[in-house]
């Protein structure tokens, strides 16, 4: 069944149980997201996504809310705007953002200014090597949830990863501290692909701007299958 409701002044028209986000796009309506993935269950984790329903006290995360006939809905007030440059200022000011190009975009996009929050402690984080397909940097990590959700139920069923941790110790991370070849990954690659920060990152790519050169990374990798 079809609903009509104003989204930003202009009439809209969208499936009954269709959500705010997916109508807003059906319509050449941009709303900025990072948590969200199309591969992925949707989780109003990173509420980038907020958008202001007439009525409604809170702002309301236009991934998970659905449409509703007569909804008076703005995308871009005031209060929505401040209420995403707020957000990435804060995720800029504790992580590491220099892997994350669509996020750097938002910041210019939202005039963020990371140095707003000077005090906040940033997550810090050893590279993670421990396989032959990718390295974890868990410093770029803002727990977008999607590599955890695409190992398990959404995708892969495999579980290798989830959190770990509370509060702001929270992280992503295997069961035990285990390494990778010690869990039940794959080695499938979907956590990569699905990472927006360079969080997870394909091994070669790690190599290279490390400073190697594609000649020694075959050598490493010969050497790699030899040992076996």
């Amino acid at each position: 069944m079809a609903i009509t409701f104003l989204m930003d002044g202009k009439e809209i028209t969208a499936e009954d149980g269709q959500t705010l986000l997916d109508a807003a796009r059906e319509n050449g309506i941009h709303i900025p997201t990072i948590c969200f993935h199309e591969a992925t269950t949707a989780n109003a984790l990173c509420r980038i996504c907020v958008v202001e329903v007439e009525g409604m006290r809170l702002l309301q995360p236009a991934c998970i809310v659905k449409a509703a006939a007569n909804q008076k809905v703005q995308t871009r007030s005031e209060r929505v705007v401040r209420a995403r440059k707020t957000i990435l200022e804060m995720l800029a000011s504790t992580m590491d953002l220099s892997d994350a190009p669509e996020i750097l975009t938002m910041m210019d996009e939202y005039s963020a200014d990371a140095s707003r929050f000077p005090d906040t402690q940033r997550r810090e984080s050893e590279v993670k090597d421990d396989n032959p397909m990718y390295v974890r940097d868990y410093s770029k990590c803002l727990l977008c949830w999607r590599c955890v959700q695409v190992c398990a139920e959404d995708a892969q069923y495999t579980f290798a990863i989830n959190f770990d941790g509370r509060g702001y110790e929270t992280q992503i991370g295997t069961f035990f501290e285990r390494t990778i070849p010690e869990t039940t990954c794959v080695l499938c690659g979907q956590c990569v692909g699905v990472c927006p920060t360079g969080a997870l990152k394909p091994k070669r790519e790690f190599l290279l701007e490390q400073g190697m050169t594609p000649d020694q990374i075959s050598v490493l990798n010969t050497g790699r299958k030899k040992r076996k």
